[in-house]
Protein backbone atom coordinates (compact mmCIF):
# COMPACT_ATOMS: atom_id res chain seq x y z
CA UNK A 1 0.00 0.00 0.00
CA UNK A 2 1.50 3.14 -0.89
CA UNK A 3 -0.18 6.94 -0.31
CA UNK A 4 0.34 10.06 -2.63
CA UNK A 5 -0.50 13.15 -1.80
CA UNK A 6 -2.82 14.61 -5.41
CA UNK A 7 -5.07 17.41 -6.88
CA UNK A 8 -5.33 20.58 -5.81
CA UNK A 9 -2.81 21.03 -3.17
CA UNK A 10 0.02 19.73 -5.46
CA UNK A 11 -1.12 22.16 -7.85
CA UNK A 12 -1.34 25.12 -5.67
CA UNK A 13 2.02 24.38 -4.09
CA UNK A 14 3.72 24.47 -7.16
CA UNK A 15 1.90 27.43 -7.84
CA UNK A 16 3.22 29.19 -4.76
CA UNK A 17 -0.62 29.91 -3.31
CA UNK A 18 -1.61 28.52 0.24
CA UNK A 19 -3.24 25.27 0.59
CA UNK A 20 -5.91 24.38 3.18
CA UNK A 21 -7.26 20.92 2.05
CA UNK A 22 -5.74 18.07 1.31
CA UNK A 23 -6.81 14.96 -1.25
CA UNK A 24 -4.26 11.54 -1.05
CA UNK A 25 -4.59 8.66 -3.75
CA UNK A 26 -3.93 4.96 -1.98
CA UNK A 27 -2.57 2.68 -4.34
CA UNK A 28 -2.21 -1.30 -3.90
CA UNK A 29 -5.27 -1.44 -1.00
CA UNK A 30 -8.59 -2.60 -0.10
CA UNK A 31 -11.37 -0.81 1.63
CA UNK A 32 -11.22 -3.59 4.00
CA UNK A 33 -7.62 -3.07 4.54
CA UNK A 34 -7.70 0.88 5.41
CA UNK A 35 -11.05 -0.31 7.39
CA UNK A 36 -8.73 -2.01 9.26
CA UNK A 37 -6.17 1.00 10.08
CA UNK A 38 -9.06 2.76 11.00
CA UNK A 39 -10.26 5.08 8.40
CA UNK A 40 -13.71 5.71 8.19
CA UNK A 41 -15.68 5.06 4.69
CA UNK A 42 -17.61 7.66 3.58
CA UNK A 43 -17.74 7.56 0.02
CA UNK A 44 -21.07 6.68 -1.99
CA UNK A 45 -20.13 6.08 -5.70
CA UNK A 46 -16.46 5.21 -4.70
CA UNK A 47 -13.85 4.07 -1.78
CA UNK A 48 -13.38 7.36 -0.01
CA UNK A 49 -12.11 7.16 3.46
CA UNK A 50 -11.19 9.76 6.61
CA UNK A 51 -7.96 9.33 8.09
CA UNK A 52 -8.65 8.14 11.91
CA UNK A 53 -6.71 11.63 13.10
CA UNK A 54 -6.37 14.33 10.72
CA UNK A 55 -9.73 13.32 8.57
CA UNK A 56 -8.47 14.04 5.58
CA UNK A 57 -9.97 12.36 2.73
CA UNK A 58 -8.04 9.26 1.49
CA UNK A 59 -9.69 7.78 -1.94
CA UNK A 60 -8.59 4.62 -3.24
CA UNK A 61 -7.01 4.51 -6.96
CA UNK A 62 -9.47 4.08 -9.55
CA UNK A 63 -10.52 4.33 -13.32
CA UNK A 64 -13.89 5.06 -14.50
CA UNK A 65 -15.84 4.31 -17.28
CA UNK A 66 -18.88 6.00 -19.32
CA UNK A 67 -22.24 4.74 -18.73
CA UNK A 68 -25.14 7.03 -19.07
CA UNK A 69 -25.78 10.57 -19.04
CA UNK A 70 -24.64 14.02 -17.25
CA UNK A 71 -21.54 13.19 -14.64
CA UNK A 72 -23.08 10.78 -12.12
CA UNK A 73 -23.18 8.13 -15.25
CA UNK A 74 -19.97 6.09 -14.67
CA UNK A 75 -18.72 2.56 -13.86
CA UNK A 76 -15.61 2.64 -11.13
CA UNK A 77 -13.08 0.30 -10.63
CA UNK A 78 -10.65 0.65 -7.35
CA UNK A 79 -9.34 -2.77 -7.04
CA UNK A 80 -5.68 -2.78 -5.85
CA UNK A 81 -3.93 -3.44 -9.33
CA UNK A 82 -4.91 0.14 -10.18
CA UNK A 83 -1.86 2.26 -10.95
CA UNK A 84 -1.42 5.92 -9.55
CA UNK A 85 -0.65 6.64 -13.38
CA UNK A 86 -4.19 5.67 -14.31
CA UNK A 87 -6.14 7.19 -11.26
CA UNK A 88 -4.30 10.58 -12.67
CA UNK A 89 -5.76 9.73 -16.63
CA UNK A 90 -9.07 10.45 -15.38
CA UNK A 91 -8.97 13.79 -14.01
CA UNK A 92 -10.08 16.89 -15.91
CA UNK A 93 -7.69 18.89 -16.35
CA UNK A 94 -3.17 18.57 -16.59
CA UNK A 95 -2.72 21.09 -13.16
CA UNK A 96 -4.72 18.93 -11.44
CA UNK A 97 -3.23 15.30 -12.32
CA UNK A 98 0.40 15.54 -10.40
CA UNK A 99 0.54 13.41 -7.79
CA UNK A 100 3.64 13.73 -4.69
CA UNK A 101 5.22 10.78 -3.01
CA UNK A 102 6.12 10.50 0.50
CA UNK A 103 9.73 11.87 -1.02
CA UNK A 104 8.35 15.16 -2.03
CA UNK A 105 8.91 13.78 -5.87
CA UNK A 106 6.41 14.71 -8.38
CA UNK A 107 4.22 12.19 -10.28
CA UNK A 108 3.00 13.97 -13.34
CA UNK A 109 2.33 11.74 -16.69
CA UNK A 110 -0.06 14.78 -18.25
CA UNK A 111 2.48 17.17 -18.67
CA UNK A 112 0.74 19.32 -15.44
CA UNK A 113 3.79 21.06 -14.83
CA UNK A 114 4.45 22.10 -18.19
CA UNK A 115 0.98 23.56 -18.21
CA UNK A 116 1.43 25.40 -15.08
CA UNK A 117 4.63 27.31 -16.22
CA UNK A 118 2.79 27.94 -19.86
CA UNK A 119 -0.50 28.93 -17.80
CA UNK A 120 -2.53 26.46 -19.56
CA UNK A 121 -5.97 24.94 -18.36
CA UNK A 122 -5.54 21.62 -20.83
CA UNK A 123 -7.53 18.44 -20.67
CA UNK A 124 -5.56 15.25 -19.74
CA UNK A 125 -7.40 12.78 -22.16
CA UNK A 126 -10.16 12.93 -25.13
CA UNK A 127 -12.15 11.13 -21.72
CA UNK A 128 -12.90 14.45 -20.82
CA UNK A 129 -15.96 14.31 -22.70
CA UNK A 130 -17.02 12.17 -20.88
CA UNK A 131 -18.32 14.13 -18.07
CA UNK A 132 -20.16 17.38 -18.76
CA UNK A 133 -20.01 18.79 -15.48
CA UNK A 134 -15.99 19.49 -16.79
CA UNK A 135 -17.38 22.36 -19.02
CA UNK A 136 -18.09 24.40 -15.67
CA UNK A 137 -15.16 23.36 -13.57
CA UNK A 138 -13.09 24.67 -16.70
CA UNK A 139 -14.14 27.54 -16.77
CA UNK A 140 -14.43 28.24 -12.72
CA UNK A 141 -10.95 26.97 -12.82
CA UNK A 142 -10.53 29.88 -15.69
CA UNK A 143 -12.10 32.41 -13.14
CA UNK A 144 -9.94 31.55 -10.31
CA UNK A 145 -6.60 31.72 -12.33
CA UNK A 146 -7.11 34.32 -14.65
CA UNK A 147 -5.41 36.41 -12.54
CA UNK A 148 -1.98 34.60 -12.61
CA UNK A 149 -2.08 34.67 -16.94
CA UNK A 150 -4.18 30.97 -17.35
CA UNK A 151 -6.41 30.58 -20.49
CA UNK A 152 -7.93 27.92 -21.50
CA UNK A 153 -6.16 25.86 -24.44
CA UNK A 154 -7.76 25.78 -27.74
CA UNK A 155 -8.11 22.09 -27.97
CA UNK A 156 -9.83 22.08 -24.50
CA UNK A 157 -12.12 25.10 -25.27
CA UNK A 158 -12.98 22.80 -28.66
CA UNK A 159 -13.83 19.99 -26.80
CA UNK A 160 -16.54 22.09 -24.28
CA UNK A 161 -18.00 23.11 -27.80
CA UNK A 162 -18.70 20.02 -28.49
CA UNK A 163 -20.26 19.15 -24.88
CA UNK A 164 -22.26 21.96 -25.40
CA UNK A 165 -23.44 20.79 -28.95
CA UNK A 166 -24.14 17.41 -27.42
CA UNK A 167 -27.10 17.75 -25.27
CA UNK A 168 -25.46 16.44 -22.14
CA UNK A 169 -25.18 20.02 -20.30
CA UNK A 170 -29.26 19.01 -20.38
CA UNK A 171 -28.44 15.96 -17.95
CA UNK A 172 -26.26 18.36 -15.34
CA UNK A 173 -28.79 18.73 -12.09
CA UNK A 174 -30.07 22.32 -11.56
CA UNK A 175 -28.90 22.20 -7.70
CA UNK A 176 -24.86 20.84 -9.20
CA UNK A 177 -24.89 23.59 -11.72
CA UNK A 178 -25.80 26.43 -9.05
CA UNK A 179 -22.76 24.81 -6.63
CA UNK A 180 -20.31 25.42 -9.42
CA UNK A 181 -21.92 28.86 -10.49
CA UNK A 182 -21.80 30.07 -6.71
CA UNK A 183 -18.27 28.86 -6.42
CA UNK A 184 -17.10 30.84 -9.53
CA UNK A 185 -18.90 33.53 -7.67
CA UNK A 186 -16.13 33.70 -5.03
CA UNK A 187 -13.48 33.21 -7.71
CA UNK A 188 -10.94 35.98 -8.66
CA UNK A 189 -12.02 37.23 -11.69
CA UNK A 190 -15.65 35.56 -11.46
CA UNK A 191 -16.92 37.17 -15.28
CA UNK A 192 -14.21 34.79 -16.87
CA UNK A 193 -16.60 32.35 -15.74
CA UNK A 194 -19.21 33.39 -17.78
CA UNK A 195 -17.26 34.69 -20.87
CA UNK A 196 -15.79 31.00 -20.77
CA UNK A 197 -19.61 29.69 -21.31
CA UNK A 198 -20.08 32.04 -23.99
CA UNK A 199 -17.20 30.62 -25.81
CA UNK A 200 -17.71 27.41 -25.90
CA UNK A 201 -21.46 27.94 -26.56
CA UNK A 202 -22.58 26.26 -22.88
CA UNK A 203 -23.92 30.09 -21.62
CA UNK A 204 -26.60 29.74 -23.75
CA UNK A 205 -28.00 26.54 -22.30
CA UNK A 206 -27.06 26.93 -18.50
CA UNK A 207 -27.86 30.46 -18.51
CA UNK A 208 -29.75 31.95 -21.84
CA UNK A 209 -31.77 34.67 -20.07
CA UNK A 210 -27.26 35.74 -20.03
CA UNK A 211 -26.51 35.02 -22.95
CA UNK A 212 -29.31 36.79 -24.88
CA UNK A 213 -27.84 40.13 -23.73
CA UNK A 214 -25.06 39.70 -26.23
CA UNK A 215 -25.64 41.83 -29.21
CA UNK A 216 -28.24 43.80 -27.36
CA UNK A 217 -27.45 47.10 -27.96
CA UNK A 218 -27.84 50.44 -25.41
CA UNK A 219 -27.42 54.24 -25.65
CA UNK A 220 -23.51 54.94 -26.11
CA UNK A 221 -23.84 58.16 -24.47
CA UNK A 222 -24.85 56.48 -21.69
CA UNK A 223 -22.93 52.82 -22.45
CA UNK A 224 -19.91 53.51 -24.28
CA UNK A 225 -19.42 49.78 -24.40
CA UNK A 226 -23.05 49.30 -26.13
CA UNK A 227 -23.60 45.87 -25.87
CA UNK A 228 -25.55 45.19 -22.80
CA UNK A 229 -24.04 41.33 -22.30
CA UNK A 230 -20.21 43.24 -22.21
CA UNK A 231 -21.91 45.56 -19.62
CA UNK A 232 -23.06 42.56 -17.59
CA UNK A 233 -19.46 41.30 -17.66
CA UNK A 234 -18.22 44.47 -16.60
CA UNK A 235 -20.34 44.97 -13.69
CA UNK A 236 -19.50 41.73 -12.53
CA UNK A 237 -15.87 42.63 -12.66
CA UNK A 238 -16.83 45.61 -10.32
CA UNK A 239 -19.01 44.15 -8.20
CA UNK A 240 -16.15 41.59 -7.28
CA UNK A 241 -13.86 44.50 -7.09
CA UNK A 242 -16.58 46.44 -4.59
CA UNK A 243 -17.62 42.81 -2.35
CA UNK A 244 -16.67 39.34 -1.89
CA UNK A 245 -20.15 38.94 -0.88
CA UNK A 246 -21.47 36.22 -4.23
CA UNK A 247 -25.30 37.47 -3.66
CA UNK A 248 -24.09 41.17 -4.61
CA UNK A 249 -22.13 39.66 -7.74
CA UNK A 250 -25.07 37.52 -8.71
CA UNK A 251 -27.06 40.80 -8.57
CA UNK A 252 -25.04 42.96 -10.64
CA UNK A 253 -24.96 39.86 -13.44
CA UNK A 254 -29.17 39.70 -13.09
CA UNK A 255 -30.06 42.96 -12.79
CA UNK A 256 -30.47 44.26 -16.40
CA UNK A 257 -31.77 40.51 -17.92
CA UNK A 258 -35.14 42.75 -18.90
CA UNK A 259 -32.94 44.36 -21.74
CA UNK A 260 -32.64 40.69 -23.12
CA UNK A 261 -36.46 41.14 -24.00
CA UNK A 262 -36.97 44.69 -25.69
CA UNK A 263 -38.10 44.80 -29.01
CA UNK A 264 -35.23 45.19 -31.43
CA UNK A 265 -37.50 47.74 -32.93
CA UNK A 266 -37.20 49.63 -29.72
CA UNK A 267 -32.98 50.03 -29.92
CA UNK A 268 -31.18 51.09 -27.71
CA UNK A 269 -33.90 52.37 -25.55
CA UNK A 270 -34.97 49.91 -23.04
CA UNK A 271 -38.28 51.05 -21.25
CA UNK A 272 -39.59 49.08 -18.44
CA UNK A 273 -36.52 46.62 -18.52
CA UNK A 274 -36.57 47.10 -14.77
CA UNK A 275 -39.85 45.53 -14.12
CA UNK A 276 -39.48 42.77 -16.84
CA UNK A 277 -36.24 41.68 -15.54
CA UNK A 278 -38.00 40.71 -12.52
CA UNK A 279 -39.76 37.47 -13.51
CA UNK A 280 -36.25 36.74 -15.60
CA UNK A 281 -34.32 37.15 -12.45
CA UNK A 282 -37.34 35.27 -10.12
CA UNK A 283 -37.25 32.28 -13.35
CA UNK A 284 -33.74 31.54 -13.14
CA UNK A 285 -33.63 31.21 -9.12
CA UNK A 286 -36.77 28.49 -9.98
CA UNK A 287 -34.85 26.68 -12.79
CA UNK A 288 -31.45 26.49 -10.85
CA UNK A 289 -32.66 26.47 -7.49
CA UNK A 290 -30.97 29.46 -6.61
CA UNK A 291 -30.95 29.89 -2.77
CA UNK A 292 -33.60 32.59 -1.78
CA UNK A 293 -31.30 34.96 -0.58
CA UNK A 294 -29.69 35.43 -4.32
CA UNK A 295 -33.10 35.60 -5.70
CA UNK A 296 -34.53 38.24 -3.19
CA UNK A 297 -31.34 40.84 -3.87
CA UNK A 298 -31.51 40.56 -7.74
CA UNK A 299 -35.17 40.86 -8.14
CA UNK A 300 -34.80 44.28 -5.67
CA UNK A 301 -31.63 45.67 -7.91
CA UNK A 302 -33.31 44.36 -11.18
CA UNK A 303 -36.52 46.73 -9.93
CA UNK A 304 -34.44 49.84 -8.59
CA UNK A 305 -30.80 49.79 -9.88
CA UNK A 306 -32.24 52.77 -12.10
CA UNK A 307 -34.16 54.76 -8.97
CA UNK A 308 -30.46 54.21 -7.45
CA UNK A 309 -28.75 55.94 -9.89
CA UNK A 310 -31.24 58.68 -9.74
CA UNK A 311 -31.33 59.41 -6.22
CA UNK A 312 -30.48 62.31 -5.69
CA UNK A 313 -32.89 63.17 -8.26
CA UNK A 314 -36.18 61.82 -6.33
CA UNK A 315 -38.29 63.88 -3.71
CA UNK A 316 -38.02 62.80 -0.18
CA UNK A 317 -41.03 60.70 -0.14
CA UNK A 318 -40.03 58.60 -3.31
CA UNK A 319 -36.62 57.86 -1.68
CA UNK A 320 -38.39 56.30 1.36
CA UNK A 321 -40.36 54.09 -0.92
CA UNK A 322 -37.50 52.76 -2.14
CA UNK A 323 -36.10 52.15 1.52
CA UNK A 324 -39.20 50.73 2.35
CA UNK A 325 -39.63 48.32 -1.20
CA UNK A 326 -35.46 47.01 0.25
CA UNK A 327 -36.77 46.40 3.55
CA UNK A 328 -33.69 48.65 4.69
CA UNK A 329 -35.15 49.55 8.25
CA UNK A 330 -35.68 45.48 8.81
CA UNK A 331 -32.70 44.50 6.55
CA UNK A 332 -29.97 47.08 6.70
CA UNK A 333 -27.28 44.24 5.49
CA UNK A 334 -29.32 43.93 2.31
CA UNK A 335 -29.38 47.79 1.64
CA UNK A 336 -25.92 47.63 1.38
CA UNK A 337 -25.36 44.44 -0.72
CA UNK A 338 -28.22 46.60 -2.93
CA UNK A 339 -26.23 49.54 -3.21
CA UNK A 340 -22.80 47.94 -3.79
CA UNK A 341 -24.41 46.13 -6.58
CA UNK A 342 -25.88 49.41 -7.98
CA UNK A 343 -22.59 50.90 -8.06
CA UNK A 344 -21.10 47.87 -9.47
CA UNK A 345 -23.98 48.58 -12.30
CA UNK A 346 -22.63 51.99 -12.47
CA UNK A 347 -18.86 51.66 -12.86
CA UNK A 348 -19.51 48.81 -15.30
CA UNK A 349 -19.17 50.57 -17.92
CA UNK A 350 -16.32 51.61 -20.13
CA UNK A 351 -14.57 54.76 -19.08
CA UNK A 352 -16.77 54.36 -15.80
CA UNK A 353 -14.54 52.46 -14.04
CA UNK A 354 -13.43 55.11 -11.42
CA UNK A 355 -16.35 57.57 -11.13
CA UNK A 356 -17.54 58.22 -7.82
CA UNK A 357 -20.49 56.93 -7.28
CA UNK A 358 -22.46 59.48 -4.60
CA UNK A 359 -25.95 58.02 -4.93
CA UNK A 360 -25.23 55.18 -2.69
CA UNK A 361 -23.89 57.74 0.56
CA UNK A 362 -26.84 59.25 -0.04
CA UNK A 363 -29.02 56.95 0.37
CA UNK A 364 -26.56 55.72 3.10
CA UNK A 365 -27.40 59.18 5.05
CA UNK A 366 -31.35 59.23 4.34
CA UNK A 367 -31.32 55.28 6.07
CA UNK A 368 -29.41 56.44 8.74
CA UNK A 369 -31.62 59.78 9.52
CA UNK A 370 -34.46 58.21 8.87
CA UNK A 371 -33.47 55.16 11.37
CA UNK A 372 -32.93 57.81 14.26
CA UNK A 373 -36.79 58.98 14.34
CA UNK A 374 -37.64 58.05 18.00
CA UNK A 375 -41.03 56.13 17.27
CA UNK A 376 -42.14 56.22 20.62
CA UNK A 377 -42.01 59.16 21.73
CA UNK A 378 -43.25 60.11 17.99
CA UNK A 379 -46.35 58.27 18.51
CA UNK A 380 -46.63 58.86 21.79
CA UNK A 381 -46.52 63.05 21.30
CA UNK A 382 -49.18 62.34 18.20
CA UNK A 383 -50.19 64.81 15.66
CA UNK A 384 -51.70 67.26 18.17
CA UNK A 385 -50.28 66.25 21.79
CA UNK A 386 -52.85 63.17 21.70
CA UNK A 387 -51.17 59.45 21.37
CA UNK A 388 -51.67 57.78 17.68
CA UNK A 389 -53.18 54.71 18.34
CA UNK A 390 -54.97 54.10 14.69
CA UNK A 391 -52.79 52.08 12.83
CA UNK A 392 -52.87 54.38 9.74
CA UNK A 393 -52.42 57.17 11.83
CA UNK A 394 -49.18 55.05 13.51
CA UNK A 395 -48.48 54.53 9.64
CA UNK A 396 -48.57 58.67 8.41
CA UNK A 397 -46.85 59.23 11.41
CA UNK A 398 -43.93 57.21 10.85
CA UNK A 399 -43.65 58.25 7.05
CA UNK A 400 -43.57 61.86 7.98
CA UNK A 401 -41.27 61.77 10.22
CA UNK A 402 -38.80 59.84 8.06
CA UNK A 403 -39.91 62.13 5.26
CA UNK A 404 -38.73 64.84 6.66
CA UNK A 405 -35.52 63.26 7.61
CA UNK A 406 -34.76 62.13 4.13
CA UNK A 407 -35.30 66.01 3.03
CA UNK A 408 -32.71 67.47 5.33
CA UNK A 409 -30.08 65.39 4.40
CA UNK A 410 -30.99 65.79 0.84
CA UNK A 411 -30.56 69.66 1.18
CA UNK A 412 -26.89 69.30 2.88
CA UNK A 413 -26.19 67.22 0.38
CA UNK A 414 -23.26 68.45 -1.68
CA UNK A 415 -24.03 66.80 -4.79
CA UNK A 416 -28.18 67.68 -4.83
Amino acid sequence: MKIHLVGGAVRDALLGLPTSDRDWVVTGATPQQLQALGYRPVGRDFPVFLHPHSKEEYALARTERKHGHGYKGFVFNASPDVTLEQDLQRRDLTLNAIARHEDGSLVDPWGGVRDIEARLLRHVSPAFVEDPLRVLRVARFAARFAPLGFRVAPETLQLMRQLSESGELSHLVPERVWQEMEKALGEAAPEVFFQVLRDCGALRVILPEVDALFGVPQPEQHHPEIDTGVHVLLCLQQAARLSSAPEVRYAALVHDLGKGTTAPQYWPSHHGHETRGVALVQGVGERLRVPTRFTALGRLVSQYHTHCHRALQLRPDTVLEVLEALDAFRRPHQLEQFLLACEADARGRTGFEERAYPQADYLRRAHVAASAIDIPALLATGSAGTPAREPQQIKRLIAQARTDAIRHVHKEDPHA
